[in-house]
């Protein structure tokens, strides 16, 4: 039977896999956009990657967050659940694009003349005329130039896989975990690693009478999540330049990665009823997320008509992507054995959870 179960639950999570990997395709078909943007010096390109990534930092932070019960009922001593879900993180209007003249690019970095200056994120707003950026030297020649990234996905997309059980004194304990795989080459490798508890609270005031005398289930519950990204990136030098004399050693360009770490923390009320198999419930509740990435590797960024010079590690961003109060509300079908979830999420980027589960 723990065979049959933990099959089903690879069938799940190879769907969200496949969701992922239609997403990256159709990414990957309208260009190269982490790369194209690594074309500018460090300070530039860290201002670049964060205006344009911002949704991405959100929609991974307020995903690693979402899904972790759908009701306040806890299990009894050895009861057990292991479940799949996935979120959709929707990209406010505000965050599908951005203005380059207004994120502090230095002065050696312009809009092309007869191009826009509104960008779009990742979160993908449709431009009409995106800007192309050129980099000036200190004469005013154009060494390089480059188009923006044109993405259009309409939302991130987070998996969850987590197995709880039930302890004793009506609280709850749940691990989530994702060993590292390779998505896609489009995607890269993620891993995952997350620990939560939940405790029913109505039980400490009421016990076993207390399904009588308050007609719902109250818990309060906390969750930490990390999320691990790597994906190789393949930045090579403009126009055949050749290195300058201080790069003249660092021209091997194969170690060129993006490392990525994305942290959440969600701590939630809860309140539940169960209705034979039907159990809706509402959540008020706070979440935070952090995001460290770092571009590893050599970059070649053009510094003359001739001659490049590499930047080695060049962006490290570390900031905190999400704080603030959501909403949850949502539902469980348990049907004996086999549990269905579904939830919404109103926070600053709104989300869709749904996902199956078996247990008792």
């Amino acid at each position: 039977m723990f065979y049959i179960i933990i099959l089903n639950m690879k069938k799940a999570l190879l769907f969200f896999i496949t969701v992922l990997s239609f997403i990256a395709f159709r990414a990957h078909a309208q260009g190269d956009g982490i790369g194209q943007l690594l074309k500018t010096a460090p300070d530039d390109a860290t201002k670049l990657v964060n205006a344009f990534a911002d949704p991405l930092f959100k929609g991974f932070g307020t995903g690693i967050n979402n899904g972790w019960t759908n009701t306040a009922k806890t299990k009894g001593l050895l009861g057990f659940e292991l479940r799949v879900s996935g979120s959709a993180i929707f990209v406010p209007s505000a965050d599908k694009s951005f203005d380059v003249t207004k994120i502090g690019l230095s002065s050696n970095v312009r809009a092309k003349a007869g191009t826009g200056t509104i960008a779009p994120t990742f979160g993908g707003a449709n431009i009409s005329n995106p800007p192309t950026l050129q980099i000036l030297s200190s004469q005013g020649i154009v060494l390089d130039e480059f188009e923006l990234p044109t993405r259009q996905i309409p939302a991130n997309i987070a998996p969850q896989l987590q197995l709880t059980a039930g302890l004793i004194k009506h609280t709850d304990v749940t691990l989530r975990v994702i060993p590292k795989f390779n998505i896609s080459d489009d995607i890269g490798k993620v891993s995952m690693f997350g620990f939560g508890l939940k405790h029913n609270v109505m039980e400490d005031f009421f016990g076993g009478v207390g399904g009588k005398l308050i007609p719902f289930d109250l818990a309060v519950a906390v969750g930490y999540s990390r999320l691990n990204y790597q994906k190789d990136l393949d930045v090579q030098p403009s126009r055949n330049r050749v290195p300058d004399a201080a790069s003249a050693n660092k021209t091997d360009f194969s170690n060129q990665r993006i490392d990525g770490h994305f942290s959440g923390f969600n701590v939630q009320a809860i309140v539940s009823k169960k209705f034979l198999v039907f159990t809706p419930f509402a959540a008020v509740g706070f979440n935070t997320a952090k995001t460290d990435v770092g571009l590893l590797g050599n970059y070649p960024v053009s510094n003359s008509l001739a001659t490049y010079t590499v930047y080695t590690d060049p962006i490290k961003i570390n900031r905190n992507s999400i704080s603030s109060f959501k909403l949850d509300a949502g539902f469980q079908l348990d049907l004996a054995f086999f549990k269905l979830y579904t939830s919404g999420s109103l926070g600053e980027y709104k989300s869709v959870t749904a996902g199956i589960g078996f247990g008792i």
